[in-house]
């Protein structure tokens, strides 16, 4: 799930039969792996491969083809057909995307009534914008740090701590606000509170998602975090500035705190059969043995530099996208909400079709075609300036068509990570993918808005589009599709 995912409470209580039925506190789920986590390399030394858990020998591990055969029938037990909401069937995940939905939700209201707030207590631009560097600077510089914590203790104590920290300081924003204690120092303090724990959050949880739905539905899972959050993003805004004219800001912040009561639930009913542990490795250690498995992994390195190569040209859309609404189109922030709101329908739309692609595409030409898909959008959204009906029709086609391709990539790339991550690796993995990402995206806003302010904002779409058809190309070099490397790894086993 994405970046900010995680909690929910009203919608837990009437979500739907299936899952009201279903005694979470008397079971405990099964913690899937995906079979290329054991498989024994003769030619490697186990003790050496840092992509191998010593600690996996104090739990039962099956061979490979029965392994494999666990997993069909875990497979077949949830039902999965190859539908986009397969994993849904799954009372747990059903549970936690629920959760997702609301706290994407929270998180928003939260941000929209943030940034009102400052602009009554301090309206200087700067500080205004200080908001939002505080709720997603600490991803930058604490991603990985905290991927070492959540490969080293329990995941779900992890994820409990995190909530109730979060909720803590929301609750605190939301009555200081309420008896008017507020000030724009200490707004911004409990905001990067907030962000802080949303960086351990969002790690543990994307090392979380692969152990609650088998190996096959990996991807679809991620969609689904990605659709939760982008119907968030579409709504959240809305319903936010509808609190703070009704309610008042501190409405806003309360509901965000009892966004994260709800996952808080959900948690507190998941039981597990297998947690984390340090293995006897010091914290110094084991950040080097995350570091050293990212530089050697082929896949994993291959994801980074995917990673790079769609995010530094991609990024000129979410850099330029405001500027582009009021100077290119003439339209207002309804406007504005409107292209996003497209952005996000894209992105839904596009993870109905995901699996399938993959299927037919693998993933190597997926990532390749979904750049040039975004590079199609970015062209036709240079062209889209002028009042005609037509170039606003453009305009909402090339930003739906931008959405489903950004989905689709990130979340083959997000999928293709967490499948190639060991368990005990996975939370440091997905640190560097964040990291890698955040880093992508701050660079790519520096350069785009550099290119802007010297050729205008239709040239800077049209080279960002150039420069992603290049970076499509240059893709093809860094695979990252695991099954065309098979034959390779055999052949170098026989040898």
């Amino acid at each position: 799930m994405p970046a900010r995912d995680s909690r929910g409470l009203a919608l837990l209580r009437g979500a739907d039969s299936q899952f009201a039925a279903f005694p979470l506190q008397k079971h405990s789920m099964p913690d899937y792996e995906h079979p290329s986590k054991h498989a024994e390399d003769p030619g490697r030394d186990p003790g050496r491969d840092p992509g191998r858990d010593p600690s996996d020998g104090e739990v039962p591990v099956l061979g490979g083809e029965e392994r494999l055969s666990a997993q069909g029938n875990s497979v077949a037990e949830s039902g999965d057909d190859g539908a986009a909401w397969a994993p849904l069937r799954l009372p747990i995940f059903r549970a936690f995307w629920i959760a997702s939905l609301v706290s994407n939700l929270g998180t928003w209201i939260h941000e929209v009534g943030a940034g009102w707030l400052m602009t009554s207590l301090d309206p200087d631009p700067q500080m205004v914008s200080a908001v939002r560097i505080a709720m997603s600077g600490p991803m930058i510089f604490l991603a990985i740090p905290a991927g070492v914590i959540a490969d080293r203790v329990d995941r779900r104590q992890l994820l409990i701590l995190t909530q109730l920290m979060m909720f803590s300081f929301a609750s605190l924003l939301s009555l200081l606000t309420w008896q008017q204690l507020i000030t724009s120092w200490s707004l911004l303090g409990l905001t990067f509170a907030i962000g802080l724990g949303l960086v351990m959050h969002v790690l543990t949880w994307q090392a979380t998602v692969p152990v609650l739905v088998p190996p096959p539905q990996i991807a679809r899972a991620i969609a689904l975090g990605s659709i939760s959050f982008n119907l968030a993003r579409a709504a959240g805004p809305a319903l936010g500035g509808v609190l703070i004219a009704t309610a008042g800001v501190w409405v806003a912040f309360a509901v965000n705190a009892l966004s994260f009561a709800g996952v808080l639930c959900v948690l507190l009913l998941w039981k597990r059969e297998k947690t984390e542990s340090s293995r006897g490795l010091s914290y110094r250690a084991a950040l080097k043995e995350g570091f050293v498995y990212v530089l050697q992994e082929p896949t994993m390195r291959n994801v980074l530099v995917g990673i790079m190569l769609f995010l530094l040209p991609a990024t000129a859309l979410w850099s330029l996208l405001p500027l582009v609404a009021r100077q290119q189109l003439a339209w207002g922030a309804e406007g504005y909400g409107l292209l996003v709101t497209s952005i996000g329908v894209g992105a839904v739309v596009a993870a109905r079709v995901l699996h399938a692609l993959h299927r037919l595409l693998r993933m190597d030409r997926t990532l390749a075609a979904s750049m040039v898909g975004f590079a199609v959008g970015l062209f036709i959204l240079g062209h889209s300036e002028g009042d005609t009906w037509w170039h606003d029709a453009g305009a909402l086609f090339a930003s739906f068509v931008m959405g489903a391709a950004w989905m689709i990539c990130l979340t083959t790339l997000n999928a293709t990570a967490q499948m190639t991550l060991a368990n005990h690796l996975r939370a440091r993995g997905m640190g560097a993918y964040m990291t890698t990402m955040a880093l992508a995206m701050a660079l790519g806003s520096l350069i785009w808005g550099q290119v802007a302010s010297l050729l205008g904002l239709a040239w800077t779409q049209w080279i960002a589009a150039a420069t992603l058809v290049l970076t499509a190309g240059c893709s093809f070099l860094f695979p990252v599709d695991r099954e065309s490397d098979q034959p390779k790894r055999q052949a170098s086993t026989r040898e």
